[in-house]
């Protein structure tokens, strides 16, 4: 069985950019910056037949290009928050993408996740420790302000998640080429 997802890898500016929020927040742990991304889809444990088939579904979506920006900040868990996020300016085609993969997940009998997608890029899990809860909060209060982008997205990738004792590890299993808008096709 392999735990897998559907993600945008961050350009490498971007991922910088949110390294320097990261670093400005002394009381929580950060995601590392190279596990930086936005899931479009958690898939959880498959075995490995299913991920062949999911492989054709994904490589058969056409899509758009992408263009999108960070906008803000955000927290997940209200009274304990468990995950610090930048959250992500509304994007329909993000939204619509990300609507075909799960659609595309469904057909050969994966269930994603049941929650509402809510695109943001996890900064950090913040755990049962009040102090980083405090911290996480006035990030949020102030990060009015906060911008990344816009950036291009030109593929989303297929990721196998690693867990161990620090961060999880994560690896592209294969890529998905999103089209030029002079290319784009409403196929799949």
């Amino acid at each position: 069985m392999i735990r897998a997802f559907s993600a945008i890898a961050l350009p490498p500016e971007i991922r910088a950019r949110l390294a320097e929020v990261q670093a400005g927040l002394p009381e929580i742990r950060p995601v590392p910056t190279e596990n930086l991304h936005l899931t479009l889809v958690f898939l959880g444990s498959l075995p490995e037949p299913q991920l062949d088939d999911l492989d054709m579904e994904f490589a058969g979506i056409r899509a758009p290009e992408l263009e999108l920006t960070l906008s803000g900040l955000g927290l997940f868990g209200s009274d304990r928050p468990h995950n610090l996020h930048a959250t992500l300016a509304e994007s329909a085609a993000l939204r619509h993408l990300q609507a075909r993969l799960e659609t595309a997940a469904r057909r050969i009998g994966v269930a994603p996740e049941r929650r509402r997608f809510t695109p943001h890029v996890t900064l950090a899990r913040l755990g049962h420790d009040r102090r980083a809860w405090k911290c996480a909060e006035l990030a949020v209060a102030q990060s009015a302000d906060f911008r990344a982008g816009p950036f291009k997205v030109g593929f989303f990738g297929l990721y196998r998640s690693e867990t161990g004792r620090n961060a999880a590890h994560y690896t592209e299993m294969s890529r998905y080429t999103l089209f030029s808008s002079q290319g784009a096709s409403s196929g799949a």
